[in-house]
């Protein structure tokens, strides 16, 4: 009896539908948020996927209407590109320099400090927040923007192993020469190593940028004081699902979804090669 033979075709098709399966499950949501920003209804309809009329009206309004207390989008976008730039800015310095040290320097517990860099990375970030909330207010940082900023970098650092599995992938026969030279390690790190990192330094900074940008719960804890000003997006956008206010606000919420993903959009269809060779690169020695 012969064996059939199934085509290659055929697990090929099947795994290409299962993708495209989960690729439309995946969009689903998205679509319904972009469809619902245009809609006249300015509450939830439950009743259609798509509105029965189109416009453009809540986007005018959550971008010009002064009447309404909640909603002060462009402020909270401002608040949320202040902290999302210094954050990205801090965070990506101590990323490289943390990982630069590590990746070419040898000294004793370095392996120890590797180890123990991983393993917190391990742990979500907000299990910290109780202790960090604590720290803050000793210091008079809540309710503070900057404090806010010093959260999000201050544990960059341990995010280095994807930089550092970068670097290792440059030839140290370049830092040896730059030596014989006379070249410091600071000249090295910033005439040498960071024009070759261009492809890290994109991923770094994106994920650095990312953090702030999407994050709710550290600022939520921290900017408590109530006051809209201080609000970043994320906190403001999910006070305008309160009870009170869904049924006139939804609409505007999900024009506010939009806005704040056009950002990141623009940053990845500008940077995505960078940013994919980076993830790449990083992960050979990582």
């Amino acid at each position: 009896m012969k064996n059939i033979r199934i085509p290659k075709s055929i697990p090929f098709a099947f795994r290409h539908l299962f993708l495209l399966v989960l690729a439309i499950i995946w969009l689903i949501p998205i679509v319904w948020l972009v469809a619902n920003s245009f809609s006249v209804f300015p509450g939830i309809n439950i009743r259609r996927f798509y509105p029965e009329e189109w416009t453009l009206n809540n986007y005018y309004m959550l971008l010009f209407d002064k009447t309404h207390t909640i909603a002060q989008f462009p402020l909270w976008f401002r608040n949320t590109l202040i902290v999302a730039i210094f954050t990205c800015l801090i965070a990506s310095i101590f990323v490289l320099m943390t990982s630069y040290a590590i990746s070419r320097t040898r000294f004793k517990g370095r392996r120890a400090i590797m180890n123990v860099g991983v393993i917190l990375g391990l742990f979500p970030g907000f299990l910290s927040m109780i202790a960090v909330y604590f720290i803050l207010q000793t210091f008079g940082l809540t309710n503070s923007h900057w404090g806010l900023v010093m959260v999000y970098s201050g544990g960059s650092g341990l995010g280095y192993l994807i930089a550092k599995g970068f670097l290792d992938t440059i030839s140290e026969t370049l830092s040896e020469s730059a030596r014989i030279e006379g070249a410091t390690e600071a000249q090295i790190f910033l005439r040498v190593i960071i024009p070759l990192s261009r492809p890290i330094i994109v991923y770094t900074v994106i994920s650095s940028f990312l953090v702030p940008w999407m994050d709710f719960i550290f600022a939520r804890i921290i900017l408590n004081s109530g006051l809209s000003k201080d609000w970043t997006v994320a906190i403001g956008l999910y006070n305008m699902l309160d009870r009170s206010s869904i049924n006139t606000l939804f609409a505007r919420f999900c024009a506010g979804g939009v806005l704040i993903s056009i950002p990141i959009a623009i940053l990845f269809v500008i940077m995505q090669k960078f940013y994919v060779e980076g993830i790449t690169s990083g992960a050979v020695k990582g």
